[in-house]
């Protein structure tokens, strides 16, 4: 297949750094934050999954959640979204201020219970709870299945059970469903199968991808997923982000990979490169260490960095 072979595509990107990509690391200070929020709101991405309403003490980086919701009205034009692990985080958000939810279920029991302390059945059982708890405030359920091809404990998850998880919380109300690389084992094979199986579920529009880029297949994984018809993706300004539980593990893909390589070509990821590259550079200074993001060490094509 040639560039020529496509039509013209229309990405629909969630920056998921401020959650994913700063749950891992050591808190940062709310004012740090909201100028983190206010780069990534310059790149021209429209959905920013913003914090997580779980337990402080198990992430204490994201305790100030309702706090920074607070904040958030002074961006009126962005959809925020909040993830969630349990009616109780549903509870929370919504009282923050933010309707609209990521609600986690890994297919794997072993990342079940170290993630949230249940096994996978359980997690599923609540999912009425919390899209009725979040309809009746007038926002939307988007289930995140997490370890959908791999999990660090259990090993591969078996193309069924990720059928029959999709199909549980689908016929619970969820609203979406997005298919989460957790590790970064996915190859476009294997991602392309599952799509498939998945797209007999729910629409096209309905289906969105969370990739991690620990095995440099990140970016290529996108395109298998736009090429299976898949238009919603997550990133990450730098790259920040990675599993706990699978040491070694990288981040997200790069925000500003993923619009870098879509230059010029049928697919239009809606995001200012150059602005993606000094959010990037925001994170990295917010963090306070090096991040993996190949454009933010490099530069790109027009705006090399110097060499040392």
């Amino acid at each position: 297949m040639h560039w020529s072979d496509l039509r013209a595509v229309r990405l629909d990107v969630r920056e998921v750094g401020l959650r994913d990509g700063l749950q891992i690391e050591s808190p940062v200070p709310l004012e740090a934050k909201l100028r983190l929020v206010e780069a990534i709101v310059a790149t021209g991405i429209r959905r920013v999954e913003v914090t997580s309403f779980v337990s402080p003490r198990a992430v204490p980086a994201l305790a100030d959640a309702a706090q920074l919701a607070e904040h958030l009205n002074r961006w009126p034009d962005i959809h925020w979204s909040a993830l969630i692990a349990n009616p109780r985080g549903a509870q929370r958000s919504i009282a923050a201020g933010i309707a609209n939810v990521e609600y986690v279920i890994s297919a794997s029991d072993g990342h079940s219970i170290a993630n949230a302390g249940k096994k996978t059945s359980e997690a599923l059982a609540a999912t009425s709870e919390v899209c009725e708890q979040i309809h009746e405030a007038g926002g939307t359920v988007e289930v995140i299945v997490a370890t959908a091809w791999d999990c660090p404990f259990d090993g591969p998850t078996p193309p069924q059970r990720l059928i029959d998880i999709v199909a549980a919380a689908v016929g619970a109300g969820a609203d979406a469903i997005s298919l989460a690389d957790t590790i970064g084992t996915v190859t476009p094979a294997r991602l392309a199968a599952a799509v498939s199986d998945v797209g007999r579920l729910v629409r096209p529009d309905q289906i969105g991808l969370h990739l991690h880029d620990t095995r440099g297949s990140g970016q290529v994984n996108v395109l298998a997923g736009v090429l299976a018809g898949v238009r919603k993706f997550d990133a990450s300004v730098g790259g920040l982000g990675g599993c706990p539980f699978a040491p070694g593990a990288s981040g997200n893909i790069a925000t500003e990979e993923l619009a870098y390589w879509t230059q010029g070509s049928p697919i239009d990821s809606g995001i200012d490169v150059d602005r993606a590259v000094e959010a990037a550079a925001v994170a990295q200074d917010v963090v306070g260490h090096p991040l993996l993001g190949s454009l933010l060490r490099a530069g790109g094509r027009s705006r090399p960095r110097p060499r040392s």
